[in-house]
């Protein structure tokens, strides 16, 4: 993809299966990724990992929900790699039971990690990229906000607020040359999936319903989720912005 070569790119959330997809398929596109995470150690492998075949990548352990670590790592990133050029806005957290079953407690967990730690992320990196008229930003949310998903009211919620966010700060700078875009993933294979699934009483049952769902038939993969982020991170997408993709085997089709 055109573009991507020596970009300096923050994916949070890096170590896990979109996350890491993601970086992946960055590095090997030329770019310079900062995986943000909070397990350093799983993040460290990946990033040896990607050092191991001639990609250039760092670790950071970032707690998103916290306004002055975010602000340090992201000073931490451009001390070591340069200007920040994208971010993709990956980390996430889900609890699946019904709403009236949930407790406030969970609801700030929720809240904090899908919707605050993205304003943190945002208001951290996009002051430089206006400063340098330049930007690409990508935001993970979820077929969830799109069309509801029982059992996940609250993350819903987060994710669609995601969507008006996203959209509204595309208006606010496209005058500056940042674009800024949402992926939404259908059910896709990761460990958060099969928390879902492990969690049922037919756990087997469970992901061949989710499977039945989808007219292509099959799970989405990380590697799904991966060249459509590094799509909207590329010149191939400098005059797209503020639009939501679901990459969701077709399970979610809106005009």
């Amino acid at each position: 993809m055109k573009g991507l070569k020596d970009k300096v790119i923050i994916v949070t959330g890096g170590a896990g299966g979109i996350g890491s997809a993601t970086c992946k398929r960055l590095a090997a596109e030329g770019a310079k990724v900062a995986v943000f995470d909070m397990n350093l150690n799983v993040a460290q492998n990946l990033v040896d990992q990607i050092t191991a075949t001639g990609g250039q990548a760092i670790a950071i352990q970032c707690d998103i929900t916290d306004k002055t670590i975010v602000d340090q790592s992201v000073a931490k990133t451009e001390q070591e790699l340069g200007p920040i050029d994208g971010l993709v806005n990956n980390a996430g957290f889900d609890i699946f039971k019904p709403f009236v079953q949930s407790s406030p407690e969970e609801w700030q967990k929720l809240i904090q990690i899908n919707l605050v730690g993205m304003l943190n992320m945002h208001h951290a990196v996009l002051k430089g990229m206006v400063e340098r008229n330049a930007g690409r930003i990508v935001n993970i949310a979820s077929d969830a906000a799109r069309v509801g998903s029982s059992g996940e009211a609250v993350y819903a919620a987060c994710k669609g607020g995601l969507l008006s966010f996203s959209k509204t700060l595309a208006r606010e700078h496209s005058r500056h040359n940042i674009t800024i875009n949402v992926v939404c993933p259908g059910p896709t294979d990761t460990a958060l999936l099969a928390q879902v699934t492990d969690g049922a009483a037919n756990p087997e049952k469970l992901r061949e319903a989710f499977i039945r769902a989808i007219p292509l038939g099959r799970l989405g993969q990380p590697d799904d989720l991966a060249s459509t982020i590094a799509f909207f991170l590329s010149d191939d997408s400098s005059f797209i912005t503020g639009q939501v993709l679901s990459v969701s085997g077709g399970l979610t089709m809106n005009g």
